[in-house]
């Protein structure tokens, strides 16, 4: 067999072997679902509030925190997730004069996002009849913190919740562990029961 013979079978081997043509494959996300909220009531004591949490949760860790009112820390543990919401309950001083403080805290914790936020909307919250007043804010971005929201009573209680993932803040790769618990935040904020 010559060179040039070689060449011209190699040239028809190639020409002839592939009939299909490449097409490539079209971008897609990552599809992730996750089970459908089952919410049951957390009266956790010494807790001056109810709430309703998902079953999806571990079982709420309790601290009670030293600060000059009653204070308590909760942890509500996503473990499927990686994610945790902290919760933080302080009492409100019987002259309310520690109650702007409690606000502009909460406040100043979601506005300490704004170097890496792409956005953050902010949804106030009210129900007259549970007295309970707050604001929700999602904060869009490769951020900490995606999710937090205060609320109170204007008397007596004041709660903050803000969520945290276990994982380097990636807005895209968290985006849909994100929105599932911040429906869940919204529950608990929405399920808020004063005990007096």
């Amino acid at each position: 067999m010559t060179l040039k013979r070689f060449y011209v079978l190699l040239l028809l081997a190639v020409c002839f072997s592939c009939q299909e043509d490449f097409i490539p494959k079209p971008k897609a996300f990552l599809r992730l679902e996750y089970p459908t909220p089952k919410y049951s009531a957390s009266h956790l004591e010494p807790l001056p509030f109810t709430f309703e949490t998902n079953a999806l949760a571990a079982p709420i860790t309790l601290k009670l925190l030293h600060a000059p009112t009653q204070t308590y820390g909760l942890n509500i543990d996503y473990p499927t997730l990686n994610g945790t919401v902290f919760l933080t309950y302080k009492a409100v001083n019987e002259n309310n004069t520690n109650l702007e403080n409690f606000i502009q805290d909460a406040q100043k914790l979601t506005l300490e996002h704004t170097k890496k936020a792409d956005e953050i909307p902010a949804y106030p919250y009210e129900n007259a009849e549970r007295k309970v007043y707050g604001l929700f804010s999602e904060v869009i971005g490769n951020v900490a913190s995606p999710a937090q929201f205060y609320i109170t009573d204007s008397i007596n209680h004041f709660l903050t919740a803000s969520l945290y993932f276990n994982t380097k803040p990636n807005y895209d790769s968290i985006l849909p562990a994100a929105n599932y618990l911040q429906n869940d935040m919204k529950h608990i904020m929405e399920t808020i029961k004063w005990k007096e």
